[in-house]
């Protein structure tokens, strides 16, 4: 099985996980919005999720792949030099990379698309590397 993610990450972006970090980090754009908005529903879903973080973590690992580029990494990158662009650089991207650092990660809008989409982003990188 690949380990894309891992758990201690996953619990560093849990103590911030009222806000939803972990769960993008998960690949769960979704519920990690709805965590941003609710304050990880008011707190009871943020504690609730003290005990998810170990099959969330199985099921990113079943789900994306590994490679050249690693997901903490560029999560990491994107979660606190996001608007810099450092995490489209560090997947090679970059012109767009280079866009988000002139431009406050393209007006900030760019920096949400990838909290959106990140977690794809590296696994079609990663995959290219084998076709």
């Amino acid at each position: 099985m690949n380990d894309t993610h891992s758990k201690v990450i996953g619990y560093i972006l849990w103590i911030f996980g009222f806000l939803g970090a972990h769960r993008f980090y998960y690949g769960k754009p979704v519920t990690g919005t709805i965590w941003l908005f609710t304050f990880g529903l008011l707190g009871i879903g943020w504690l609730i999720d003290l005990f998810l973080i170990p099959s969330m973590d199985r099921e990113a690992d079943l789900r994306f792949h590994s490679g050249q580029c690693d997901y903490s990494v560029a999560w990491i990158l994107l979660t606190f030099l996001g608007v810099f662009g450092v995490h489209r650089m560090y997947m090679g991207k970059w012109l767009s990379g280079i866009l988000y650092l002139f431009t406050f990660g393209f007006f900030f809008i760019g920096v949400i698309y990838d909290f959106w989409t990140l977690n794809e982003q590296v696994s079609i990188k990663n995959a290219q590397r084998f076709s």
